[in-house]
């Protein structure tokens, strides 16, 4: 990665802040100084999960950074704007969107009810484009302007970030994504398998700490926008050479992670491949038919290897 761009007194704007992996971004955020907006609907304390938009503000502020906690459900486009328009009157713009928050539904097709399906699509795809709407105006003015998808299982904030990433090319707006290599010990997921408590972490073995995607991000976030732009970050990639051991984000230290669930070696060969043929001088003169389809390769290649078992979907539930 090129030199990082600092984040002091930047305004970054993170849905699902509460708890989780956007909570971790924004402790992250909050080292470098800057201003972070946590967008989430708990503002009251969950019954069965930790963490509120308030609580992570406290922390943020601990950290360093400057909080602004707002309650917002991104489903509802005058919430949504009305977020915004308050990061803008407090911070003065926006120079990062991290589109963090999502929902899923953890059943087979014929048993998902319509509503869950569309509560899903409507905060996982519709959530992210609503809150890229009201930020584009305002990240087009930022120095160095980032919009982020922590994306799994998701296509519909996977195309996003491809069609995206086009659009808002000419306006110097970097738009990414990020994904898991292996499980993410988040509280949604300790519900749902169990905590980890001594000897009995079962499943949680072979997981990773929040903070991997965390420090992933951050590499995200401080490089150029006019060069690191539409791509599909594996968070494990980001921060492999900027740790002595990948260990350090380990649940239990000395197991080995999961890795073979999500992308194999050889997927990862091809995605190197694409990258290459992206950097040709023959792919940078101009957007042809041609690199329209390593686009499409790029999100097909990743998404080929997601099997519809047990542990992919255990796996989706690190966004909420």
């Amino acid at each position: 990665m090129p030199v990082p761009v600092p984040l002091k007194g930047k305004t970054i704007v993170i849905t699902g802040a509460s708890r989780g992996i956007g909570r971790a971004i924004a402790h992250r955020c909050a080292r470098d100084g800057a201003n972070i907006a946590i967008l989430a609907k708990t503002a009251e304390p969950h019954p069965k999960l930790p963490g509120t938009i308030y609580t992570t503000a406290k922390e943020v502020e601990e950290l360093g950074g400057k909080a602004l906690p707002i309650t917002c459900d991104i489903r509802f486009e005058d919430q949504v704007k009305k977020a915004i328009d308050l990061v803008v009157k407090t911070f003065g713009g926006i120079d990062v969107l991290v589109n963090n928050a999502s929902a899923l539904g953890l059943l087979p097709t014929e048993d998902l009810p319509l509503k869950t399906y569309d509560l899903v699509n409507t905060i996982n795809a519709r959530g992210t484009f609503l809150c890229s709407k009201y930020c584009i105006p305002h990240l087009a003015k930022s120095t160095n302007p980032h919009g982020e998808k922590n994306t799994m299982a998701k296509y519909g904030m996977s195309l996003c970030v491809l069609g995206m990433s086009h659009e808002l090319q000419d306006k110097h707006i970097a738009v990414n994504a990020l994904w898991p290599r292996a499980p993410v010990a988040t509280s949604a997921l300790t519900l749902i398998i169990g905590a980890p408590n001594g000897d009995d972490i079962g499943a949680l073995a072979n997981s990773c700490t929040e903070e991997i995607m965390s420090d992933a991000a951050w590499e995200i976030l401080t490089s150029p926008s006019t060069t690191c732009t539409g791509n599909f970050f594996i968070d494990d990639d980001l921060v492999r050479d900027k740790v002595a051991t990948l260990e350090k984000y380990s649940i239990l230290p000395g197991e080995k992670h999961f890795y073979d669930f999500f992308v194999s070696d050889e997927d990862d060969k091809e995605l190197v491949r694409l990258k290459e043929i992206e950097s040709s001088k023959e792919y940078t003169k101009t957007r042809t038919k041609t690199t329209k389809s390593i686009d499409s390769i790029k999100i097909i290649k990743v998404y080929g290897l997601i099997q519809v078992q047990r542990w992919d979907w255990f796996c989706c539930l690190f966004y909420f």
